[in-house]
């Protein structure tokens, strides 16, 4: 029983842990796993087992493929197109419908961090609140990954648990068969009904008329400034296109709001708040210094060796809790931070006395390279980049869809009889004809997701050994056989998805299976349909900004309130909790 207690302590106080975001979840999870293997909960075999688990390398060696793959543009260039000019209902389906596709088959990350801003630039073409699209788009995006066995790297580390528990783990399509349903019923449901839900939001800087993010920039007027001296309406500071000047700093002197008759003078910190390319105009002027930089002259960029960048401050990052100037930005991203805005707020500071927060979208000049080399970062998630392509011949971008597909057609017809193997030559082949530099491949792994992954199978084989795993099962066979198999698949539906509503989808994957195998071990059926399910509750996040990496990286660019997602959500995580429930029930048990 001492066992039994230890280890439903320390999961709880995991668990409470990555609820409060004390620390990064790749820490709070390894250091839970080694608490368990010290208690001896788990064997040092069953400790290291994680990081030796295909379905954990298989999800490293698929982050080379997907970050490859953004040679080609193709898909982002035509969903513009897709959109059309046409404002009715059936925009739901047209923007959804692509997403989903394509997610079933590549990491949604990048697919959501591509479309974004070709969503926020159509939106202001035809004066639509890019509100009422953006959570279509992450949804879409989560609703694509639980149709295939790439789909989502949750799916492929409840496949290596299979695996190592001595089952046969999912077939390429096997998720398929109860998550199309799933995913065409509520991808039909939010397209005519659930959008409705939606904020129809416009941006911080509504009142300047413009549907975009409210940027805060300083900028200091020296001597060389042509309009010293002159009022601010002589200098033409009052009516700028999408810029309004709502404060001087003179000295210890603060002056706000700003009569248009005041004089401009030489060291004068004016603050705008406006647009990105607005902002990057103004820095551009002669006399009017955003940021003193030798390696970026903003009165002379090179558009073909400088671009512009939106990045969104992730929870754990470093940055967090530093001032820009403190935080060495420039050092050690070899770019710097022009404007910032924080969800709702405007900031009176210079930017570089900010001191950054999680959620804090930043306006960065970076170098051409910086988009491929901070994509995978986990210290901020890039939302919007000024490149326009790829800095890769078309060909290689072709050749990259190309090879993807002969990848997923070898595991579908059995050529290949492990995804780690078609994976890993897939990824050898990008990396040898130079799709993916050697480099860019080791940057584009996010270790720290392979750590909670890895460390999560530990723990999953911790909550077995304990008889968490026996005690939770008969609690659930308990109290819901009286509504029979139905009642129980319901029961382990919603149990996940409130956990993955909660703490990372691949911890609470692997924190769920070990329950999931008893319940179909004391019912002695097949656990092939409960691992279905636990795979699609585990990714099925919609009610909070912060359950999936995806609705998180929309909710500052969308405007939204963590209210929205549940308005939205609750009721998308019940209508795929319902079918899937009885497709699964008529799929494998009737």
């Amino acid at each position: 029983m001492f066992t039994l207690y230890f280890t439903a302590t320390v999961v709880l106080l995991m668990t409470l842990a990555l609820v409060k975001e004390l620390y990064k979840p790749s820490f709070i999870l390894f250091a839970t796993l080694l608490i368990l293997h010290l208690g001896n909960v788990v064997s040092i075999t069953e400790t290291c087992s994680g990081f030796s688990n295909r379905g954990m390398l298989t999800i490293a060696v698929l982050f080379i493929v997907a970050y490859a793959l953004q040679s080609s543009t193709s898909f982002v260039s035509s969903i513009e197109k897709i959109l059309g000019n046409k404002k009715n209902g059936s925009i739901y389906l047209r923007l959804m419908l692509p997403v989903m596709i394509l997610s079933a088959f590549m990491n949604n990350t990048p697919i959501v961090a591509s479309l974004i801003p070709v969503i926020k630039r159509w939106s202001r073409k035809h004066n639509l609140s890019a509100s009422k699209f953006l959570i279509p788009l992450s949804y879409a995006s989560i609703l694509g990954g639980i149709c295939t066995l790439i789909g989502t790297s949750t799916n492929l580390v409840i496949h290596g648990l299979m695996i190592d528990s001595g089952l046969d783990g999912f077939t390429f399509f096997e998720l398929g068969k109860a998550g199309l349903p799933v995913a065409i019923i509520a991808m039909l449901y939010f397209a005519l009904l659930g959008h409705r839900l939606l904020p129809e939001r416009k941006d911080t800087l509504v009142e300047l008329g413009e549907s975009t993010r409210e940027f805060v920039v300083a900028v200091k007027v020296d001597t060389t400034y042509k309009f010293v001296g002159k009022t601010i309406e002589a200098a033409h500071l009052r009516h700028l296109k999408g810029l309004f000047l709502f404060q001087i700093i003179r000295g210890d002197k603060s002056i706000s709001p700003v009569s248009s008759e005041e004089n401009v003078l030489a060291g004068d910190c004016l603050f705008f708040t406006g647009l990105p390319d607005t902002i990057c105009e103004l820095v551009k002027v002669p006399g009017l210094t955003a940021i003193k930089d030798s390696n970026f002259d903003l009165q002379n960029l090179d558009s073909d060796k400088t671009s512009i960048y939106e990045a969104v401050v992730n929870t754990y990052s470093p940055l967090v809790g530093q001032n820009v100037r403190k935080s060495k930005f420039r050092t050690k991203y070899n770019a710097i931070i022009l404007a910032i805005h924080r969800h709702g707020q405007r900031i009176n500071k210079k930017v570089g006395d900010i001191v950054l927060q999680p959620s804090d979208t930043l306006l960065i000049l970076g170098s051409k390279d910086f988009y491929q080399k901070w994509y995978h970062s986990t210290d901020f998630s890039l939302i919007s980049t000024g490149v326009t392509e790829y800095s890769k011949p078309h060909w290689k971008g072709h050749l990259a869809l190309l090879l993807m597909a002969l990848m997923v057609a070898t595991v579908s017809f059995g050529i290949f009889d492990s995804m780690l193997a078609a994976a890993s030559l897939t990824a050898g082949i990008m990396i040898a004809v130079n799709i993916v530099s050697i480099s860019d491949a080791k940057r584009s792994i996010d270790f720290d997701v392979l750590v909670v992954i890895a460390a999560s199978f530990g723990i999953g084989k911790a909550v077995a050994n304990s008889g968490i795993a026996d005690l939770a099962a008969n609690l659930l066979i308990n109290s819901l056989s009286g509504y029979g198999i139905m009642g129980i698949i319901a029961g382990l539906f919603f149990i996940t998805s409130i956990y993955t509503e909660i703490i990372t989808n691949n911890a609470a994957a692997a924190l769920i299976f070990p329950i999931a195998l008893a319940t179909s071990t004391k019912l002695n059926m097949d656990p092939q349909p409960f691992m279905v399910v636990l795979a699609i509750a585990a990714s099925s996040s919609f009610a909070t900004p912060i359950g999936y990496q995806t609705n998180l990286m929309v909710y500052n660019p969308g405007n939204y309130k963590f209210t929205d997602f549940l308005k939205t959500g609750l009721i998308m995580n019940i209508l795929v909790g319902i079918v899937l429930t009885i497709t699964v029930y008529f799929l494998y048990f009737s």
